[in-house]
């Protein structure tokens, strides 16, 4: 399930946009630009940016957090903007993509799930298999022995990163790093929880899969 944050105006303005996306799959959160983006980042980090453009673009901090979080996360971004302020766009963020306001959950599900796919597909082979597993990087699909399984977005990025990457031990804060984001402030427990979570779905007495290393963290088996 891929996580959306919207930065608006006003946190208002958006909150029936949030609600669609919500029922249909997504986890969605907003912010305004006066509401410490940062600190909201910080706390959920999302997978995809919707950036709302105004007249009166938000404040210097703001842009330049975005622009670092699509620089060191690869982060998507998408600018939700009026048709006539379109020629506002100065290219000082380059948006991955944009949508003329107001825009339906509908199409905007669609150019999320593009952007992801696409972000995917440039970090590897479209298809991982190892001893019954596989994923599916283009549907983001994974099955054990032909049974589907169900994950969540930071299971399945998790399970993606440790599988690209078979034997390469990972620690917890390289994986806090690059799967919840550097400046994330949760602590690494929040790894070990999803990897057990993770294991639970994917392992039995026939499979293993990830391997623990013993006060480092967690690998792919060979």
């Amino acid at each position: 399930m891929a996580n959306l944050l919207i930065i608006s105006r006003e946190k208002e303005d958006r909150t029936e946009l949030c609600n669609d996306l919500v029922q249909r799959g997504l986890e969605c959160s907003i912010t305004s630009y006066t509401n410490g983006v940062r600190a909201v980042i910080n706390e959920q980090p999302p997978d995809v940016l919707l950036f709302e453009v105004t007249a009166k673009w938000p404040d210097k901090e703001t842009r330049s957090l975005i622009k670092r979080m699509k620089r060191e996360r690869n982060l998507p971004v998408i600018a939700l903007i009026s048709a006539e302020l379109l020629e506002s766009l100065d290219g000082d963020i380059e948006f991955d993509d944009f949508l003329t306001s107001p825009c339906s959950s509908g199409e905007l599900v669609l150019r999320i799930n593009r952007l992801l796919h696409k972000r995917r597909k440039t970090e590897g082979d479209e298809i991982i298999e190892c001893d019954g597993l596989a994923i599916d990087l283009a549907t983001c699909e994974v099955t054990v022995d032909g049974r589907a399984v169900e994950l969540t977005f930071k299971e399945y990025e998790l399970l993606r990163l440790l599988a690209a990457n078979r034997g390469r031990v990972f620690t917890r804060d390289t994986l806090l790093d690059k799967i919840w984001g550097y400046d994330y402030f949760g602590g690494d427990r929040t790894v070990d929880v999803h990897i057990r979570r993770l294991r639970s779905k994917i392992e039995d007495v026939s499979h293993t899969f990830i391997e623990t290393v013993r006060n480092i963290g967690y690998r792919f088996i060979k």
